[in-house]
């Protein structure tokens, strides 16, 4: 596989195009994550817009990513193999995770998204031009309430997905994100791969990366189940010496992902419940046993509050 990532990776690959749209949704999960990219995307969400910079290699020894928002405060997400680390200078602080479920644009799409024909209605849509290429719209209507709606600009020669832009439910822009230059293909310089920020004396580092359960030891059930979602991975999450571990549950319908926290708080605790929204994410928190479960996710809010009141200890 890696001698295949790498022959990906001197260069576009200049297949013929898909004809069908789901070979075309598989085109886009390839080259997001297996070709070499360097580029500058915006972000927009209402009246929220944010530039960033990417930075993409593929080669014998792995997977190397850097994202430099250069927005605001400064921030970088740096990715060698499985690790993540989320560099925040204003903070002083680096936080180090594990690459697990969905990826940020625009690696969107999972490995394997034929699946997602289960709750989307898919479709080819017009030709057009993002960031100077063409592309091809594929169109991904969702069957229920329960995810959005959405509609990705492919490049035509290589499949890397260009544009991402999520609708609700009558088709209005809840977000995008569209490449604004982009080089795709060629060779990835070291140094676009590196922090540009000396992490070393008076920073702090948080190790955030949980460790893995099987999905039938996590101890908390979605009881009924939501249509669609399913569950794909369990983690337990370090919350501090006092405080001591978060079960992490992760529902995917293959595109909309729904994160679930579990942790343990005091009997009573009402403090923050209920649903809340920023942008494409909705929250919703419930206390429950002396737990609170807070979930949360790119879906709409139907489909994080029926997860959020479904979730429940099993019981054997």
């Amino acid at each position: 596989m890696l001698g295949f990532c790498a022959l990906l990776a001197q260069g576009p690959a200049f297949a013929e195009h898909p004809t069908d749209p789901l070979s075309w949704l598989g085109r886009i999960s390839t080259a997001g994550q297996r070709l070499n990219y360097v580029g500058t995307f915006v972000y927009q969400s209402g009246s929220h817009v944010e530039t960033s910079r990417i930075a993409h290699r593929v080669d014998a020894s792995g997977e190397y990513e850097r994202l430099e928002v250069l927005d605001g405060s400064p921030r970088e997400i740096i990715r060698r193999g499985a690790e993540v680390r989320c560099v925040l200078p204003d903070e002083r602080t680096v936080i180090i995770d594990e690459a697990q479920g969905r990826r940020a644009f625009p690696a969107r799409l999972p490995v394997s998204p034929t699946g997602l024909a289960e709750s989307y209605r898919v479709r080819k849509g017009e030709l057009g031009r993002v960031a100077g290429l063409e592309a091809q719209a594929l169109v991904l209507e969702p069957k229920d309430e329960l995810r959005y709606g959405h509609v990705l600009w492919a490049d035509l020669q290589t499949g890397l997905l260009l544009k991402s832009r999520t609708l609700d439910q009558h088709g209005g822009l809840i977000e995008q994100f569209s490449f604004s230059e982009v080089r795709i293909g060629g060779d990835v310089d070291d140094s676009l791969l590196e922090s540009r920020f000396e992490t070393g004396e008076g920073w702090r580092t948080l190790n955030a990366r949980g460790s893995s359960m099987p999905v039938e030891a996590a101890g908390w059930v979605l009881e009924p189940a939501v249509p669609g979602y399913t569950l794909t991975s369990v983690m337990k999450r370090p919350l501090g010496r006092e405080r001591g571990e978060a079960v992490h549950m992760v529902f995917s319908d293959g595109l909309a992902a729904i994160s679930v926290f579990i942790e343990p708080v005091g009997e009573g605790s009402k403090a923050g419940l209920g649903p809340l929204s920023s942008g494409a994410i909705n929250i919703f928190k419930r206390a429950i046993g002396g737990h609170l479960v807070t979930a949360l996710g790119e879906a709409p809010e139907a489909a994080v509050r029926r997860v959020g009141e479904s979730i429940r200890p099993e019981v054997r």
